[in-house]
């Protein structure tokens, strides 16, 4: 586009004035674009996405093509690590601290039970 209004058809002539644009942008003479520069000059001038060549490559392999790191392997399910705060059970370490203080409540309300006992048990003098 061109102060908002479209070009128009994209013409070999079109892309070749930029790529020598190009070219001359780039330090190179204005009379030897490269191929590179054509490319790129066709990419602005049609509106085509710029994807590197490899990752162009790699879009145009179907999924079911991807990458096999061994042919014919199924694969396996690796073993669940545990993370560094977690416990043999999997807990994580709030949970592992939250099991251990109602624990130690469970304990002091013992603790007080048996000491109310007591003195209940006691002989008044």
């Amino acid at each position: 586009m061109e102060n908002a209004a479209g070009i128009g058809t994209v013409t070999s002539e079109m892309i070749e004035a930029r790529a020598r644009e190009l070219a001359a942008i780039n330090g190179r003479p204005s009379s030897e674009p490269s191929e590179t520069d054509y490319q790129q000059a066709k990419r602005e001038l049609t509106g085509e996405s710029e994807m590197d060549p490899q990752e162009e490559s790699s879009e145009s392999i179907p999924d079911s093509d991807g990458w096999d790191p061994v042919p014919g392997s199924s694969g396996r399910q690796s073993a669940d690590s545990l993370g560094e705060d977690e416990d043999a059970e999997g807990r994580s370490e709030s949970a592992q601290m939250f099991e251990e203080g109602v624990s130690e409540a469970e304990h002091d309300q013992m603790r007080q039970a048996s000491r109310a006992d007591e003195k209940n048990d006691e002989p008044e003098r």
